[in-house]
């Protein structure tokens, strides 16, 4: 088994180049699909994320080809069938896609239930109010779902709470249907901004990504274009967080300083220095970590992909903090771990209460999603002794080359493999 040991590390220092978004990436790759000539895509990010949704694409015949990192050539012209193999689907979350993406061209696509990590459920809910609210027809089996529409038509849709991968699925679909369709009570995360902005360099018909309203004309044609994905907010965020946690100083590059706009004032109201500049953030410790109160939500409040990241950096704080997350009101399994390690944190009603100031012990722990692989990560940074961190695949899920960006800075983080199993790691 593989895991990843973290020993204690102080001042981490230094830049890093933050890759293209997991999040825009997977999404960009169904949407190419779209299209009636192949498309380049650059910046997409070389994760274990990105290379199921290429299986996925090329067993339904999409041509997947990639001459250099981060360049990724789509030729749709291809394809198949839109029988998505339901277990390579069920391991990440926006699989879903594709319903949007194939549905106009095929007919009808079947594919497996949302999976990828677990806050004890994805529900689909808002992708089903607004595809059948376009015409489309939902048969559900035990593993997989299908959908069917013999024409997609345009129509306002009211979202019933807001919701990024509903809102990306919908527009997709709406991309050709017939007339016009309307999005209200749309996400306006910079993914959203970034799937219609690559959709309109192709011939899409798309106004009002990034507000809450969104309009599309349905098109018959999409055209060859080449397109670069944005950076990775959420990576980005986990680095300028790092520098807290060890008084370091540490400057994300190529990212853009307006999509992390909540993480950088939250950091400065917890004590830290921040520098933006045109494409470059800079966090600078300045010996002081505040308590404070976090509510994740959807863009553009503070993500609920850094309430974790940002948790590890709490335990260290002065006071008492609060941490709530109104997307995912369960996503606290990161709490437990950190509690391992000896940290002060209870959990109420969807609530995290930490008491900060308390030092931190390496220990075994997991790995339960992407975010709380992070959030240990950090947590071991500034924790005595070593700290031995299983489920590494669920962090590989999203950060590529994660221990050597690490190291960069100056962290002391090693992968380690052995057959030999670490202790049983509870949840609770």
């Amino acid at each position: 088994m593989r895991w990843i040991e973290v020993g204690r590390s102080l001042e981490l220092k230094g830049s890093i180049k933050i890759p293209g978004s997991k999040n825009s990436a997977l999404a960009l790759l169904a949407a190419a699909c779209l299209a009636d000539e192949p498309v380049t895509l650059l910046g997409i990010p070389s994760i274990a994320d990105i290379k199921v949704i290429s299986q996925i694409g090329r067993e339904i015949g999409l041509i997947i080809s990639s001459d250099r990192p981060g360049e990724v050539r789509v030729d749709p012209r291809y394809i198949e069938h839109a029988c998505i193999d339901p277990h390579k689907s069920s391991t990440f979350r926006t699989a879903y896609y594709f319903i949007g993406a194939l549905l106009a061209k095929f007919g009808k696509v079947s594919v497996g239930y949302p999976g990828g990590d677990d806050f004890v459920h994805r529900p689909i809910d808002q992708h089903i109010k607004a595809l059948t609210m376009m015409g489309a027809r939902f048969t559900f089996h035990n593993d997989y779902y299908e959908v069917e529409a013999a024409q997609l038509k345009g129509t306002t849709i009211y979202f019933d709470t807001i919701t990024s991968g509903a809102t990306i699925n919908s527009m997709l679909a709406a991309v050709r249907a017939q007339g016009c369709t309307v999005l209200q009570n749309a996400a306006r995360d910079p993914e959203v901004t970034d799937t219609a902005n690559f959709l309109n360099q192709m011939g899409a018909k798309i106004t009002g990504a990034g507000t809450d309203t969104i309009r599309i004309e349905g098109v018959s044609h999409l055209t060859s274009c080449t397109y670069t994905v944005i950076p990775d907010r959420l990576i980005a965020g986990a680095f300028l967080i790092s520098a807290g946690i060890t008084n370091g100083t540490v400057t994300v590059q190529d990212v853009i300083p307006e999509h992390l706009t909540s993480c950088i004032h939250k950091l400065q109201e917890i004590g830290l220095h921040v520098e933006a500049g045109d494409n470059f953030v800079t966090a600078h410790s300045t010996g002081i970590v505040r308590a404070t109160r976090v509510r994740a939500a959807m863009y553009p409040g503070f993500p609920t992909d850094l309430q974790q990241p940002l948790t590890a950096l709490l335990t260290q704080a002065s006071g008492k903090s609060i941490v709530a997350d109104t997307v995912f009101q369960n996503r606290f399994n990161h709490a437990y771990q950190l509690k391992r390690m000896g940290a002060d944190i209870k959990i109420r009603s969807g609530v995290a209460f930490i008491k900060g100031g308390t030092r931190l012990k390496g220990a075994y722990v997991h790995a339960s999603d992407i975010r709380a692989g992070i959030c240990l990560i950090l947590a071991g940074l500034a924790a005595d002794g070593t700290t031995s961190i299983a489920g590494v695949h669920h962090i590989e899920r999203g950060y590529e080359n994660v221990v050597e960006a690490f190291s960069s800075l100056g962290a002391n983080i090693a992968f380690r493999d052995s057959d030999d199993a670490l202790e049983p790691v509870a949840e609770g």
